[in-house]
């Protein structure tokens, strides 16, 4: 009973100072830089040490969860017990370039700051068709692979004309029509072909436009024209619309989440989706969308409905030959 009574005695006082007093016996610290976090734990293990992570950071050499960095250094001389810091990769974090065309300079440094991204150099010219200070086009292209503190470069509209006088586009043929507005900086928008009766004009050609002749204009604002389907037609109005959708970012988003995004059309041949596809928040959807009579086109992101937008309304009366029914002023 004795010799087991000293015995207990002197491991526990071993233990004790062990506790207050570490090993004297040291190592020289290998280097852990390139290892995974596991192996380098297992190694730490082996040499009698602790360890510790005490950050992560990005890094395009080193892959996710591998050592980029420890302290104390390689080579030094620790005793046993010391614990060993580790900074740990996070890999390659893939950024996808914001959509910032159309957008003012204000919405592009948020948009900017939110992806961690650096304006660099901005180019203004000359543009007819998009407002001054708004983007006309960006490198790197919208969607494109990023990372974080990538430059951006953008060339932006200073502005066009300061105001546009409207052409006479009536009795034009449509292809004359869209010829004369290039020539002259006009932005065309709804285009509606309609079924004027047995006296209308020929088929393509503009009966009515908005706003009219002469009418003064800024250089991005849109002339409407209403188009003879041709006096032996008969039926619905068709439209022509040009869409260009932001994709907004709902607020149970979570970091990385792609949208599941869909722009349902529908008219009077019924409804159909014009698009269904992934897409990020502010990316741009631009589409000219063709439709018969009174239509909708509804986005829903994440199968919920974020907006609806009617395109156009069937008139109550189609033929008409004394007057002929005006395309939607406030659908362009």
């Amino acid at each position: 009973m004795l010799v087991i009574f000293v015995a207990v005695v002197v491991w526990f006082g071993r233990q004790i100072y062990d506790f207050l007093l570490p090993s004297s016996y040291t190592v020289t610290l290998p280097s852990f830089v390139g290892q995974t976090l596991t192996d380098a734990n297992a190694e730490i293990e082996r040499l009698k040490l602790t360890s510790a992570v005490v950050d992560h950071t990005p890094s395009d050499r080193y892959p996710k969860d591998v050592v980029i960095l420890q302290r104390p250094d390689a080579g030094e001389q620790v005793r046993q017990g010391r614990q060993v810091s580790f900074v740990i990769s996070d890999g390659i974090i893939a950024r996808l370039m914001p959509d910032l065309r159309y957008q003012s300079m204000r919405e592009v440094e948020l948009d900017l700051s939110r992806a961690h991204l650096q304006l660099g150099r901005v180019n203004y010219v000359k543009s007819d068709l998009i407002p001054e200070g708004h983007v006309i086009t960006q490198d790197p292209l919208p969607l494109a692979n990023v990372h974080e503190d990538d430059v951006v470069t953008l060339v932006v509209s200073r502005g066009g004309q300061s105001t546009l006088r409207v052409p006479d586009f009536v009795g034009l043929m449509i292809d004359q029509a869209r010829a004369l507005a290039a020539r002259d900086g006009i932005k065309l928008g709804q285009i509606v072909w309609t079924p004027l009766g047995k006296k209308g004009p020929r088929h393509g050609m503009v009966a009515r436009q908005l706003p009219p002749p002469n009418t003064k204009i800024a250089s991005f604002d849109p002339v409407s024209l209403q188009v003879s389907a041709g006096p032996n037609e008969s039926g619905y109005i068709l439209r022509q619309v040009h869409v260009l959708v932001s994709v907004p970012e709902p607020d149970t988003m979570q970091n990385g989440q792609q949208l599941d995004v869909r722009l349902s059309l529908t008219d009077a041949t019924g409804r159909y989706d014009l698009f269904h596809g992934f897409a990020e928040p502010g990316q741009k959807l631009d589409f000219t969308v063709t439709a018969v009579g009174t239509s909708l086109l509804d986005m829903y992101v994440n199968n919920v409905l974020e907006g609806e937008t009617r395109l156009g309304t069937e008139p109550p009366r189609i033929y008409n030959s004394k007057a002929s029914p005006s395309p939607s002023p406030d659908v362009y």
